[in-house]
């Protein structure tokens, strides 16, 4: 287990979910990866922090009664400034739905989307940085945005946070419109560009990665736990990985990083 530190201003720093049953989901969650769960900020309303070993690496929170909005996990991307960052989300054709606003003093956080239509999150620490741990299973390690196509967005992403797009190594898998984003010469989360094969039902939407020691015997447990198994393990170029979904239908990829 590897302790992370600060997280660079544009890193993913933190995923989060919203669901309608918080109680069965920490139950699904807490048998699949072995989290166990304290209480969040009071300003997010019912709310929940997953932990491995006492270190924070996820938020699961329920949705209001009245609130039909799809349930996925959301990654968030550190911010030294939550209002400066939403601002240029706005300027450079994305859109700002929640915030910003203070979760006590926790951090200050803001939900946005890209031009795409792809939700994700910003988040500037202040007694809570982020994942607290990285690389163990059960923690998220990857993000992958999954889009129509990757040009426009990459620019958006680039504008926004100081991304530098590069093609995908073409020998790491047949994708041709792959993009890896780095952050100061290191990649911190990828853009895929699937066209019209895209599922419209979807749109576009952020991937996250969570790891695991066994993803077949994970893909197992997770279907007595009552989720699905949408593409079974198979080898990748990030290792072997299952995309899969938990009960009440947020799509998320288990993955035995290579090494």
């Amino acid at each position: 287990m590897t302790e992370a530190t600060r997280h660079t201003p544009g890193t993913p720093c933190w995923v989060s979910l919203m669901v309608h049953g918080l109680d069965a989901t920490q139950a699904f969650y807490g048998e699949l990866f072995g989290w166990e769960f304290s209480p969040g900020p009071q300003q997010l309303g019912p709310y929940v922090r997953a932990l491995l070993d006492g270190k924070e690496v996820a938020g699961i929170g329920r949705l209001p009664a009245d609130r039909d909005l799809p349930i996925a996990w959301t990654p968030y991307l550190a911010t030294d400034d939550a209002d400066a960052t939403a601002e240029s989300v706005r300027c450079s054709g994305g859109t700002v739905g929640v915030g910003p606003l203070d979760a006590a003093d926790a951090g200050r956080m803001a939900i946005v989307t890209d031009p795409a239509g792809a939700v994700f999150g910003l988040w500037q620490p202040s007694a809570h940085s982020g994942i607290a741990v990285r690389g163990t299973p059960g923690t998220p390690v990857w993000h992958e945005l999954l889009t129509t196509g990757t040009a426009t967005v990459g620019k958006f992403y680039e504008t926004v946070f100081g991304f530098t797009p590069e093609p995908a190594d073409p020998d790491a898998g047949p994708d041709p419109d792959h993009v890896i984003l780095r952050l100061e010469d290191r990649p911190v989360a990828a853009l895929r560009g699937f066209g019209r094969s895209l599922p419209r039902d979807r749109g576009t939407y952020w991937m996250t990665f969570f790891e695991v020691e066994d993803p077949d015997g994970v893909a197992v447990r997770l279907t007595e736990l009552g989720g699905r198994v949408l593409k079974p393990p198979q080898e990748s170029p990030q290792g072997r990985i299952a995309v899969v979904t938990d009960p009440e239908g947020a799509i998320f990829t288990v993955v035995r990083s290579p090494g």
